[in-house]
């Protein structure tokens, strides 16, 4: 445990946010510094102003993992934060928790712009959490799936229906993407995971993916170019940008075509059978 570098830590964070931040009113009483009391933090973070007082004054018990959890809490840290608290406090950074049911509010400013593109927000399991309806109009509604389904990359192994979109040549080598992308959750969130529970039920039902995992595949981008067979328009060869949140929890990938191609002119008339489909 460092003490000094944790109490100049705390200060530093606690004297940059204001009350507004959190929720509390400003009220008429006169603040001597800028940011929040020590009391305000103490009262956000579930603890005695007093025990929370004398952490920032170097001296006290040493805080355990939950109180240090509690504090990021009240300051509202980041997952970056967190962890430098948690470092701070001579404990290991705690696991993330991968949250998979909601769109990051930087995510999501970012998705409401491309209303015209198609695009999609999903999970580091491929778990897709929204789409444009013209991603919808290309890839078929990826959104209601529910249980591993959700997944993609659980789907890709167990649900003949999820290839058909791609021609049979590319199988062999999405597998091996996916199973690549699932090797590397498994590596970083451990055998308690989101990721673990996709794998267990992989290698229970799916012979190839057994085949695979065995080999521990490592690839590079899973969003790579793509062929996409369309039940209207034919085939498409498109790219796939990807912008990755901070946290690495999601990405957002926009579908386009090289302009003057045949697939560039089948990318536009997503908007008519989008419409069709409403």
């Amino acid at each position: 445990m460092d003490r000094v570098r944790l109490a100049e830590f705390l200060r530093t964070r606690r004297e940059a946010l204001q009350p507004e931040d959190v929720g509390l009113p400003r009220g008429q009483r006169r603040r001597r510094t800028g940011g929040l009391r020590r009391e305000e933090v103490a009262a956000l973070s579930d603890m005695s102003t007093d025990y929370y007082s004398r952490i920032e004054q170097q001296r006290g018990p040493h805080p355990s993992e939950q109180m240090l959890a509690s504090i990021a809490r009240g300051l509202r840290l980041s997952l970056a934060e967190r962890d430098h608290l948690f470092r701070l406090g001579g404990y290991p950074t705690p696991q993330r928790v991968r949250r998979n049911d909601h769109l990051n509010p930087g995510m999501m400013r970012v998705f409401d712009g491309l209303g015209d593109a198609a695009a999609q927000v999903v999970s580091d399991l491929g778990e897709t959490l929204a789409q444009t309806r013209l991603a919808s109009a290309l890839l078929g509604d990826e959104t209601a799936y529910t249980g591993l389904a959700r997944s993609l990359h659980y789907r890709w192994f167990t649900d003949p229906d999820t290839r058909r979109i791609h021609p049979e040549p590319d199988h062999a080598r999405h597998s091996r993407l996916v199973a690549a992308d699932l090797h590397r959750a498994y590596t970083r969130d451990g055998r308690h995971s989101r990721a673990a529970e996709i794998v267990d039920a992989l290698l229970t039902g799916s012979p190839e993916f057994v085949e695979l995992w065995g080999e521990h595949p490592v690839t590079g981008p899973y969003c790579a170019p793509k062929r996409i067979q369309h039940p209207q328009l034919g085939l498409l060869e498109l790219h796939c940008q990807v912008l990755v949140d901070p946290d690495q929890s999601q990405l957002l990938q926009v579908f386009t075509a090289t302009p003057g191609t045949e697939s560039h002119e089948k990318l536009q008339l997503l908007s008519v059978v989008a419409g069709q489909q409403l």
